[in-house]
C-alpha cells in the first residue's frame, strides 16, 4: 500500500527519525486528506513581504461535499524560528490575511491563513448552504491548522515545535473557538477584541441602527461626536487620579449626555432630546423590553469619536447581515422590524454554539499547558469592551476564581484604544513577544507596554495591566511615561 508524503511523514516523526526536507515546488503533488494542493512555489520577493525569500503553498480543502476553503502556508527559506502561527481574519472573513501572515513571516515563523470557506464580506454565503456557515463558523480555523502543520513538517523535514493563534475581532472568535473546541491545536492564543459574543453583538449593532433612526430628530451627526467626548472628558478624565485625556477605567464613568441637551431649537453646541435618548441607548447597550435585562453590554464612555461606524445612516453590515442571511434567511430583513425579545430569543437558538465561543470551559487548553492572552481596547467602537471582561469572569468562575486562572489566561484592557488598535491609547505593543515569553520561558506578563505613535514618533507610553489591575500614577514623572505608573488593583 503506497502512503501519501503527509502519511509517511508522520509515521516517521512517530518513530522519532528525522525526516527529508522537501523542497517547495515538490509539495505541489503533496496528497492530503480532503486537500488538493493548488500552488508550490518559492517567493523571492512580496508586496508585503519585502526580500523575505518563503515557500508559499495554497491547497483547497473540502472537509463537506459543500466546502470549498482556500488556504495559504507561508514558509521561510532561512531563519525558521521552528514554530507556527496562524493568523485570524475580520468581519465575515472571505479572504486570506496576507498582511498578517507577513508580520508572522518577518518574525521567523512559519504561518497560515484561510478564506473561511468563501469570497467577499458579506454573509450572503450562508444562505442555502448549511455547510459552509460550519466552515466559516470553526471547521476552516480547524482543518487549516491540521493541513498546515503537516505542509510545514513536509517542507522542513519535521513539524512546528509551538504553534500559536494570532487574530482579533472576528479572529479574536476564531481565537477562543479554537481554545474551546480544538484545545490541542494551539499552545499559546491570543485573542483580541473578540467577537466571540457574535449574535449579541450583532443585536446590539441592530439596537443602535433603530435607536438613532428613531425619526430623523433621533440621528447623531458626526460633527456632534467631539462636543459628546469632549464633556466625557471633562466629567471622568481626572477619575483615575491623573489628567491626560484618557479614562484608565471607564466603568466608572457615570456620564448622562442629557447635560449637553439642548434648551431651545438644534444646533452644533448641543443634543436634541432625540439624540439625548440614542446616546444613552448607544452607552445602556442592548435591554430586552420585557425583562429590562441587559442583552449585550453597549459603547463605554470614551469611545465616542468613532460611534459612525454602528451609528451611520446605514445599519452595520456585519450585524444586519447576520440577521438577513443566517438568521431570517431573508435578504430583505428589515432591521426596523428587529424585535428585541422574541428575534433574540430566536438568533440565540438559531447559532446554538456555532458561531458564537462563549464556552467557559478552558481546562482542555490549560490543561496541556496551553496561554491565551487577551486584549481589549476601553474605547472600541465595534464590539463592546465589556463582552471581554465578562467573558474572562465567567471562565474565572467556571475554574474557581481569578487566581485560579492567572497561569494561564490573561485579559489586558487598553483605555483608550479603539478597535484593534487605533483612537486616542496607546495602540501599539507586542502581544505575540509576551506570549512567546510566557510560552517558551514560563515568563507570564506581569504589564505590556502599549505606546501612541504618530508621524512615525512615540508620543506617549503607558503600560497594560492584566485585569482588573489598572496603570496607577506614582505621583511623580511624566505622564507620557510608562515609567510612571504602576499597575495595581483600582
Amino acid at each position: 500500500m503506497k502512503l501519501s508524503l503527509a502519511k509517511t511523514l508522520v509515521a516517521i516523526l512517530a518513530i522519532g527519525i528525522p525526516a527529508a526536507a522537501a523542497t517547495c515546488e515538490s509539495l505541489a503533488s503533496l496528497t492530503l486528506p480532503d486537500t488538493t494542493v493548488t500552488a508550490a512555489e518559492t517567493i523571492s520577493k512580496g508586496a508585503n513581504t519585502g526580500d523575505i525569500k518563503f515557500c508559499r503553498v495554497a491547497a483547497t480543502l473540502k472537509p463537506s461535499s459543500d466546502s470549498d476553503i482556500k488556504i495559504e502556508v507561508w514558509m521561510p527559506a532561512s531563519g525558521w524560528n521552528g514554530n507556527f502561527q496562524a493568523v485570524g481574519n475580520g468581519g465575515w472573513s472571505g479572504n486570506i490575511a496576507t498582511t498578517a501572515m507577513a508580520e508572522a513571516l518577518r518574525r521567523g515563523y512559519a504561518t497560515a491563513s484561510t478564506d473561511t470557506g468563501h469570497e467577499g464580506a458579506s454573509a450572503n454565503f450562508a444562505l442555502g448552504h448549511p455547510e459552509k456557515l460550519i466552515d466559516y463558523a470553526w471547521r476552516s480555523e480547524h482543518e487549516m491548522t491540521v493541513q498546515a502543520k503537516a505542509i510545514i513538517g513536509a517542507f522542513y523535514g519535521n513539524g512546528p515545535k509551538l504553534s500559536y493563534w494570532n487574530g482579533c475581532s472576528a479572529g479574536g472568535k476564531q481565537a477562543l473557538k479554537e481554545a474551546q473546541k480544538f484545545p490541542e491545536d494551539f499552545d499559546g492564543i491570543i485573542a483580541g477584541a473578540p467577537g466571540n459574543n457574535w449574535t449579541g453583538r450583532a443585536i446590539y449593532s441592530m439596537w443602535v441602527a433603530q435607536a438613532v433612526h428613531k425619526d430623523e430628530t433621533s440621528y447623531i451627526p458626526p460633527e456632534k461626536y467631539p462636543l459628546i467626548h469632549n464633556a466625557v472628558l471633562e466629567a471622568c478624565d481626572t477619575l483615575d487620579g491623573v489628567k491626560d485625556g484618557l479614562i484608565e477605567d471607564p466603568t466608572r464613568c457615570h456620564f448622562d449626555p442629557k447635560v449637553l441637551e439642548c434648551k431651545s431649537g438644534d444646533n452644533a453646541t448641543c443634543l436634541t432630546t432625540a439624540q439625548v435618548e440614542a446616546a444613552r441607548k448607544i452607552y445602556s447597550g442592548a435591554i430586552n423590553p420585557r425583562t429590562k435585562q441587559q442583552i449585550f453590554p453597549g459603547m463605554e464612555p470614551g469611545s465616542e469619536l468613532n460611534w459612525n461606524v454602528l451609528a451611520s445612516p446605514r445599519p452595520f453590515a456585519i450585524g444586519s447581515d447576520h440577521f438577513k442571511f443566517v438568521v431570517f434567511k431573508d435578504p430583505n430583513w428589515d432591521y426596523k422590524t428587529m424585535n428585541f425579545d422574541s428575534d433574540v430569543a430566536l438568533a440565540e437558538k438559531t447559532d446554538n454554539g456555532l458561531i458564537n465561543a462563549m464556552d467557559p470551559n478552558l481546562r482542555p487548553f490549560f490543561g496541556h499547558g496551553g496561554k491565551l492572552i487577551q486584549y481589549h481596547g476601553w474605547s472600541d467602537w465595534q464590539i463592546s469592551p465589556l463582552n471581554s471582561v465578562h467573558y474572562y469572569e465567567s471562565v474565572a468562575e467556571k475554574m474557581g476564581g481569578a487566581a485560579k486562572v492567572q497561569d494561564s489566561y490573561r485579559l489586558f484592557m487598553a483605555p483608550g484604544m479603539g478597535h484593534c488598535g487605533g483612537s486616542e491609547g496607546p495602540n501599539t505593543f507586542d502581544m505575540v513577544g509576551a506570549l512567546e515569553q510566557w510560552v517558551e520561558k514560563s515568563k507570564p506578563p506581569v504589564q505590556i507596554v502599549a505606546s501612541k505613535i504618530s508621524n512615525g514618533k512615540v508620543e506617549r507610553t503607558r503600560p497594560l495591566c492584566p485585569y482588573p489591575q489598572i496603570a496607577k500614577y506614582k505621583g511623580a514623572g511624566s505622564i507620557d511615561d510608562a515609567a510612571s505608573f504602576a499597575c495595581a488593583l483600582p
